[in-house]
């Protein structure tokens, strides 16, 4: 028992307490000194030296606990920006681990030389994009700097207004366009924009026409909008560029699924454009990546562009964004991609693990929508099934979310729900696992 009248035992011997390693000294001393300046600031009883060394190393668990933690995504949302977006496939992880050591990212093995950077995965996009040439920056919104920079900078680019969109995180395109040196010019009106406004829009100062995915949201009503091929054929006439940000960006057909028509690609491609530029972690299930496809002579610019240096990838990112396309390439996306596997769940199987699930976890099988988010499909939804939990959803929100893993759900009905269209088959045992001793270690709290 502590005697108020002690003295507060000296850092020394707090350290002198217990086996202190030499590493962990400097660290541990700072913590105690902590602990001794909150326990003579409250003038309460001075706690034993053991007492204080304790209280200093669970101080430091506290603040060595990793922010950037694997969590389970029970939203309904595939890919959700705030957790990671696409889930990578084993055979991308288990590339980018094989690539992490000492590798030939920019060696010629055949010529013994140094070798290029950005060739590893430009065959492979050319192939399934059908453009003659592409090239990888480190994220989407460098894709179209880096294009805008390399074709228009200090020139005009056309834009619709409709078009001058915010996604997440403030990225706006009229920043972007500033950045990148060249000058907005902006035609057409929120909801209808045609051919004319573009072709009465271009001078001898214009170097681009820019298209650009409006991704989370959608106008429609009375809208309209110039088709893509006939902007192409604009910038041909005219002698200019015509880049297509597609922002997500799918090499599969989303209709096939119950959702809305998202533009491939390839068809952005073949309709003209000198360059499509996409992101690799959206629609494509590879990791973060900016990707541009489109003529050999407009990619060499980009390739060839000083901002390049800045925005390229690192070697893991190229070994995974490798792995997701070779899933395309040998027609297996769609069992091997995390992304495609949730997006073609069924819902009656999703309805089957709600149910089971539900009968351990206490709670209620229910029927739900989901979507794909990440900026894709805006509006669109697909029916889905989650397990709705009984009790305060905020609560248990926050019970969840110190899980091992935290647990990641959303509020349905004034009821936590979890989704399942965002979690794979192979994890509900682990779902389930977290959510039960979250649960039960709240009930003791």
């Amino acid at each position: 028992m502590t005697d108020p009248r002690r003295a507060l035992p000296s850092v020394d011997a707090v350290l002198r307490s217990a086996d202190v390693r030499v590493a962990e000294r400097e660290r541990l001393s700072f913590a105690v000194r902590h602990v001794l300046a909150e326990a003579r600031a409250r003038d309460d009883a001075a706690p034993e030296a053991a007492e204080v060394l304790a209280a200093a190393r669970k101080r430091l668990a506290r603040r060595d606990q990793p922010t950037l933690r694997r969590v389970l995504n029970a939203t309904g949302v595939i890919l959700h920006t705030n957790l990671g977006r696409a889930p990578l496939s084993d055979n991308a992880i288990a590339a980018m681990r094989d690539m992490a050591g000492t590798v030939s990212v920019e060696y010629d093995l055949a010529a013994g030389r140094r070798g290029e950077r950005h060739g590893h995965a430009s065959a492979l996009l050319a192939e399934l994009s059908g453009a003659e040439d592409a090239v990888v920056t480190n994220n989407g919104a460098a894709a179209v700097l880096l294009a805008l920079a390399a074709l228009a900078g200090r020139r005009q680019v056309v834009v619709a207004r409709g078009e001058l969109v915010e996604i997440g995180g403030g990225f706006r395109i009229p920043d972007v366009l500033v950045r990148s040196g060249a000058k907005l010019v902006e035609v057409g009106t929120t909801n209808r924009t045609y051919l004319r406004d573009y072709a009465a829009a271009v001078t001898d100062r214009t170097a681009a026409i820019l298209r650009v995915h409006t991704s989370n949201f959608r106008v429609i009503g009375f809208t309209a909008s110039a088709p893509s091929a006939e902007l192409a054929a604009l910038a041909r006439e005219r002698g200019i560029a015509f880049v297509h940000d597609l922002g997500s960006g799918t090499l599969l057909d989303t209709e096939r699924y119950g959702l809305g028509r998202e533009e491939r690609v390839q068809d952005a491609v073949s309709a003209g454009a000198d360059v499509v530029t996409f992101s690799g972690d959206k629609l494509l299930g590879g990791p973060q990546a900016g990707l541009a496809a489109g003529r050999s002579d407009v990619i060499a610019k980009l390739r060839s562009h000083a901002l390049m240096r800045a925005l390229r990838p690192d070697k893991t990112t190229i070994a995974g964004l490798l792995a997701t396309l070779a899933a395309y390439r040998d027609g297996t996306a769609e069992t091997e991609l995390p992304v495609w596997r949730m997006i073609a769940a069924d819902p009656a199987a999703l309805e089957r693990r709600a149910t089971a699930m539900a009968l351990h976890l206490g709670g209620e099988a229910i029927a739900t929508r989901s979507t794909v988010g990440g900026g894709s499909l805006p509006e669109e939804t697909q029916p889905s099934y989650a397990v709705a939990l009984r009790g305060r959803p905020q609560r248990l929100a926050a019970t969840l979310r110190r899980a091992e893993p935290p647990v990641i759900g959303r509020v349905a009905d004034e009821r936590l729900a979890l989704d399942l269209r965002s979690v794979l088959p192979e994890d509900d045992e682990r779902l389930t696992a977290a959510v039960t001793a979250a649960l039960a270690q709240g009930e003791d709290q």
